[in-house]
C-alpha cells in the first residue's frame, strides 16, 4: 500500500479543515463537511467470518472452526471473499446513499487476543490459545481482507489490544496485571507480527492493563508506531472512552479522558467521550497538532481505499457476487476443514452414504440456526442446518429428527410446551440404525458481555450442560451406534459415559451458514476431517486458574500441568498417516527451513495439516512445554507419499526472559514434526509418532 502518497492527500485535505471539523471527524460516525466534498463516514463494521450486520453475506465458520483448518492460505482465501463481497456492498450502499453504520469498508476484524480461558465467552472469536497460530491466521486474514494493490480492499483493524480474553462482566473496568514475560510471551505477540504484516488498524480493548486504560496507554506511541512501524489507525473499542473516567476512574471528567485517549494515540472514538474535546480543547488540554496527527491517520486510511479518487478502484465488483454459488462452496469447504474428529472406535466413520438406514438426527443444534453462525454474524441467503445437511448427503436413508432438550435448564410441566421432549429424543434413538448427537451451545450462551441471563457471557464452567448430559443418557440406552457432534465455540468436556460409549465424537464448532452440509460429507466420506484443536478440551476434573488471573501458569497447552481431556493440535483422520525422513533443508539469522516426508498408507486421499513444535532442554529460562511454530497443510493421496517444507521464523524459538526479552536459548532445541503435540497423550489418543530434529 502506498501510505506515503494517501498521506500527502489526507495532510492536503486535514489542513483545510477548522478545529471543530477536525475534531467532527474523529468519532466512528463522522459527518460530511460539504465545503470540502467529503462524505459522512462511518467507520463502524465488522466481518469477523463475513460481512455483518449488513445484510446478505456469505457466513462462513466462526473464526475459532477457521483457526481449527491449521490452513493459513485458506483463511486468506475466505477473507479475499468476504472483502469482496463487502465491495460488492459498499458499491452498491454508495449509489443508494446509504452510508449508514455497517456500510464502510473498515472492519474491526480480526480479533487476535488469545483465548487463554476455556470459560472466556468471546474466546470463539478469536483464533485460539496459541499466539504463533493466531498471529499466523491473523496475518493471512489481513491480507485476504486488503488485498496486495495501490489500494486498500478494505481496512482490515487487529483487536483488542492488548491484554483482553476476559472476565466479560467486569470488562468495562477490570485491571489485567500481566508480567513482562507473559506480556512478550503471550499477550503481545499476535499484535506484533500482524503490525508488521500491514494491518491498516488496531483497536484498544475495554480493561486496563498493569493499571492504564488501554487507549491511554503509552505503548500506542511508543511500541506500536515508533518500535513497529504502524502506520495505520487506532481506535478506541465502543464507549471503551467513557470507561476511563467512569469506571476506572483513571480521569474525573470526560473530556480529561478525551484529551488522556487523543495525546496517548487514540485516534478514533467509538463511543460519545471525543464530543467532549471541544471542551479539552477549550482548555489547552489538546492542542490543534493532536487533532491534526489523529485526522491525518484517519484520512489516510480514507484515501488508501480509494474514497477521494475519480475513479474509486474496485467499483466494478458486482453485488452479483454476494453470497454466490462459489462462496458457499468456500464455506463448505472451509467448515470440512475445520472440523475436528476426537474419536472413530473401530473405525466406525465414515458411514455409507448409499446404504438404507434408519438415522436419528436428536439434540439441541439439530436443526439451529444460531448454532451455524457464531456471533459478528452476516445474513446468509441459504442455511442448511445439520439435520438437512444428513437429509440431502443419505438421501437412501429414513432420518428421523428429536431436539430432546434445551441447551441448558429443564421446564417440567412447561404451560409453553416444547421443553420436556427427553422421551421424544429417547424415541427416535430407539429407532435408528444410528443416531446423530447434535449438542453443545450458541453465540446466546457464550459471547460478549453481559449474557442472555444477565449474569455475564462467560461460561461457569466447561461442562456439557445437565439437560444435554440427560438426554445423551436416554439416547445412548436406546441407540447402540451413537454419533455425537458437538456445535459450540470453547471448550466441552461431554462426560465420561457419552466419551467411552459414542462410537465417534466431532467437533463440528459454529460451521457457517453451509455447516450442516459440510459435516454430513465429512461423516459420509466425501473428504477425510482434517481439522485440529485450535484449544485445549479440559476434563472438568483439571484445575483452571481463577480468570481474573493474567498470569499464564497452568494455562494452555503450553503451560499446562495436568493432563487435559484432549490436546492442542489434536484431530484424527480416516487416512494412517506417517512421518519420516526429516531434516533441516537450510539456516539462517532469521529462519530454519525443515522438510519431512508424508506418508499415506490408508484408503483414502487427506489433507494432513504438518505441525513443527519447539521443547527446550536444560534451559535456565523458564520455557513453554511445547511451542508450536510452524504449520503447513499437505495433500497426500491413498497409498502415496509427499515431502512437506516448512519455514521456522526464529523468532518463535527463542526462550522470553523474565524480563520480556526474547533470547536465544541456553540449552538445546528439538524440533518435533507430526501431525499433533509431541505430547504422550496426543499418540495415546490416535496421532502418529512426530519425528524429531536437534537443533544447537
Amino acid at each position: 500500500m502506498d501510505y506515503a502518497r494517501a498521506r500527502k492527500k489526507a495532510e492536503e485535505i486535514v489542513e483545510q479543515m477548522t478545529a471543530q471539523e477536525k475534531m467532527s471527524q474523529l468519532l466512528y460516525n463522522a459527518p460530511a463537511i460539504e465545503r470540502l466534498g467529503i462524505n459522512e463516514y462511518n467507520w463502524w463494521n465488522e466481518a469477523l467470518h463475513g460481512v455483518a450486520r449488513a445484510g446478505t453475506a456469505t457466513v462462513f465458520p466462526q473464526a475459532i472452526m477457521l483457526a481449527a483448518t491449521f490452513n493459513p492460505e485458506l483463511v486468506e482465501k475466505c477473507a479475499d471473499v468476504i472483502s469482496t463481497e463487502g465491495r460488492a456492498k459498499y458499491n452498491k450502499s454508495v449509489e443508494y446513499g446509504d452510508r449508514d453504520i455497517y456500510k464502510g469498508l473498515t472492519y474491526w476484524s480480526p480479533n487476535i487476543n488469545i483465548f487463554r480461558d476455556p470459560r472466556w465467552g468471546r474466546g470463539h472469536e478469536t483464533y485460539g490459545e496459541d499466539p504463533f497460530l493466531t498471529s499466523v491466521m491473523g496475518r493471512s486474514f489481513i491480507k485476504g481482507i486488503q488485498g496486495e494493490g495501490e489500494y486498500l480492499k478494505a481496512s482490515a483493524t487487529s483487536k483488542h489490544f492488548y491484554a483482553h480474553s476476559g472476565p466479560e462482566l467486569d470488562r468495562h473496568g477490570f485491571d489485567a496485571v500481566i508480567s513482562k514475560k507473559d506480556e512478550e510471551e503471550t499477550y503481545i505477540p499476535a499484535f506484533y507480527k500482524t503490525v508488521k504484516a500491514g494491518v491498516s488498524g488496531v483497536m484498544g480493548a475495554y480493561n486496563r492493563v498493569n493499571g492504564v486504560p488501554a487507549n491511554c496507554m503509552s505503548v500506542i506511541e511508543n511500541i506500536l508506531r515508533k518500535e513497529w512501524g504502524f502506520e495505520g489507525y487506532f481506535v478506541s473499542d465502543c464507549g471503551a472512552l467513557n470507561d476511563i473516567y467512569e469506571h476506572h476512574h483513571y480521569t474525573d471528567t470526560a473530556e480529561e479522558a478525551a484529551a488522556a485517549s487523543l495525546k496517548a494515540g487514540c485516534d478514533l472514538n467509538c463511543g460519545s467521550c471525543y464530543e467532549h474535546l471541544t471542551e479539552a480543547y477549550d482548555a489547552d488540554l489538546i492542542t490543534d497538532e493532536d487533532l491534526t496527527r489523529a485526522a491525518v491517520h484517519l484520512f489516510t486510511i480514507r484515501a488508501l481505499l480509494g474514497e477521494f479518487e475519480e475513479k474509486r478502484p474496485y467499483s466494478d465488483i458486482p453485488f452479483t457476487v454476494v453470497d454466490c454459488r462459489a462462496h458457499r462452496e468456500l464455506n463448505i469447504k472451509a467448515a470440512m476443514q475445520g472440523a475436528v474428529l476426537l474419536k472413530n472406535e473401530n473405525g466406525f466413520l465414515p458411514v455409507d452414504k448409499n446404504r438404507a438406514l434408519n438415522i436419528g438426527v436428536v439434540g439441541p443444534n439439530s436443526v439451529s440456526v444460531t448454532a451455524l453462525e457464531g456471533n459478528y454474524e452476516g445474513k446468509a441467503s441459504e442455511y442448511v442446518t445439520f439435520a438437512d445437511g444428513i437429509r440431502r448427503v443419505f438421501e437412501n436413508s429414513e432420518i428421523r429428527m428429536a431436539q430432546g432438550c434445551g441447551y441448558m435448564t429443564e421446564e417440567l410441566c412447561s404451560w409453553d410446551g416444547h421443553r420436556n421432549l427427553y422421551s421424544d429424543g429417547a424415541a427416535v434413538a430407539s429407532v435408528s440404525d444410528i443416531t446423530f448427537l447434535c449438542l453443545g451451545l450458541d453465540s446466546s450462551l457464550e459471547g460478549e458481555g453481559e449474557g442472555a441471563d444477565g449474569s455475564g457471557a462467560d461460561r461457569k464452567s466447561v461442562t456439557l450442560p445437565a439437560v444435554q448430559k440427560k438426554l445423551a443418557k436416554a439416547v445412548l440406552e436406546n441407540c447402540e451406534n451413537v454419533v455425537v457432534v458437538v456445535m459450540c465455540g470453547s471448550s466441552m468436556d461431554i462426560g465420561e459415559e457419552l466419551l467411552a460409549k459414542a462410537k465417534a465424537v466431532i467437533y463440528g464448532w459454529y460451521p457457517g451458514a453451509q455447516g450442516g452440509l459440510a459435516l454430513a460429507k465429512l461423516i459420509a466420506g466425501e473428504q477425510s476431517p482434517c481439522g485440529k484443536l485450535p484449544v485445549t478440551i479440559y476434563s472438568e476434573k483439571n484445575t483452571i486458574p481463577d480468570m481474573k488471573d493474567y498470569s499464564m501458569k497452568g494455562r494452555t497447552y503450553r503451560f499446562i500441568e495436568e493432563e487435559p481431556l484432549f490436546p492442542f493440535g489434536f484431530g484424527l483422520n480416516y487416512a494412517d498417516i506417517s512421518f519420516e525422513n526429516a531434516g533441516i533443508t537450510a539456516e539462517s539469522a532469521d529462519e530454519i527451513r525443515v522438510a519431512v516426508t508424508v506418508r499415506n498408507a490408508g484408503g483414502c486421499d487427506v489433507d494432513e495439516k504438518v505441525q513443527v513444535y519447539a521443547k527446550y532442554t536444560d534451559s535456565k529460562t523458564q520455557t513453554p512445554n511445547f511451542q508450536l511454530c510452524a504449520v503447513a497443510p499437505v495433500s497426500v493421496k491413498a497409498g502415496e507419499a509427499t515431502r512437506a517444507e516448512l519455514a521456522i521464523d526464529r523468532y518463535w524459538i527463542k526462550a522470553v526472559g523474565e524480563d520480556g526479552v526474547r533470547r536465544e536459548p541456553d540449552g538445546e532445541i528439538l524440533l518435533y514434526i507430526g501431525a499433533s503435540q509431541p505430547d504422550a497423550l496426543s499418540r495415546k489418543l490416535g496421532a502418529p509418532e512426530p519425528v524429531e530434529i536437534r537443533v544447537k
